[in-house]
């Protein structure tokens, strides 16, 4: 399917931008392929701020301080957004929920205005709704335009957000449990403005095996599962404000300590542990409460 540019290449400033910020963007986006769009950005002096689909800009985050910063954050979404299995093809998608036409441009200046709406549905049945806006600010170097940096997740319409036509609670795409999970969802990203709650996690495979004998192998592979989660939840072990730790014996805590804490940087999130009988030959049970950006 060939996407049109809307603006012709007579008007070759626009129509460059729009190539930059929309094909390009798109056509790597969904090959997780950032070398194709890396001579795209002004390392120097770059900066992003993440609006938080707020109007509000005492709530705005300086949450991409260098380009390497955020090339990490652009990666990480578009691995995910990869590995998901979509009901149409996620190219063609991300076309569709795009729309770049407003573009103010002064001497080697601009400002572009990016908006995204519409939705995304999985295979599986799960629906991803973007809703939000990017003003992306550029520069002309050597005769090509470049992003310098941007304030993105703005509400859109600017003013309101779009909290409210949301679904209060979803499962987030990609996400799928062991074949003897109970009644309950792994993880549920929660508006407002957003929690991420991970269930209590175990050391069980995809196939519902538990593995390892001792805390230690318990505890790494338990972690693994809730950084998973958190992951498709949209955080990083950074965003935890509160976990929950369960232990059949008390007596394993020390052992357990010494896994755990290389997994969140500091300030660590608070936690409460308590022993308890778990199901099976099971040690250890964790759960997640995330804040995501």
């Amino acid at each position: 399917m060939s996407i049109q540019n809307p603006f012709t290449p007579a008007d070759n400033d626009r129509y460059d931008i729009w190539e930059m910020l929309v094909r390009r963007d798109i056509e790597a986006f969904v090959r997780a392929d950032w070398s194709a769009v890396a001579g795209d950005f002004i390392e120097e002096g770059f900066m992003g701020t993440d609006a938080q689909k707020l109007s509000n800009p005492d709530s705005w985050v300086l949450a991409f301080p260098t380009l390497e910063v955020y090339q990490e954050e652009w990666l990480r979404q578009a691995q995910i957004f990869r590995q998901t299995e979509w009901a149409e093809d996620s190219r063609v998608a991300l076309y569709r929920i795009t729309t770049l036409r407003d573009i103010e441009i002064s001497q080697n200046s601009a400002v572009v205005r990016k908006k995204f709406d519409g939705n995304l549905k999985t295979q599986s049945g799960q629906t991803d709704t973007l809703c939000w806006q990017t003003l992306y600010y550029c520069r002309k170097i050597n005769g090509r335009w470049k992003i310098a940096g941007f304030t993105g997740y703005l509400p859109n319409p600017l003013g309101q957000s779009p909290a409210a036509d949301r679904p209060a609670r979803m499962v987030p795409a990609g996400v799928s449990q062991h074949k003897t999970a109970g009644p309950y969802s792994p993880v549920l990203v929660v508006n407002p403005h957003q929690l991420v709650v991970i269930s209590g996690q175990a050391s069980i495979d995809p196939e519902g095996k538990i593995v390892g004998d001792t805390i230690e192998e318990q505890a790494a592979y338990t972690l693994n599962n809730c950084m998973r989660l958190l992951q498709a939840g949209g955080c990083t072990a950074s965003d935890v404000f509160k976990v929950n730790v369960y232990l059949t014996d008390l007596a394993n805590w020390p052992r357990f300590n010494e896994v755990y804490k290389t997994y969140f940087p500091d300030p660590k999130p608070v936690r409460t542990a308590v022993q308890s009988g778990l199901l099976y030959t099971l040690l250890v049970e964790i759960e997640l409460w995330a804040v995501k950006k």
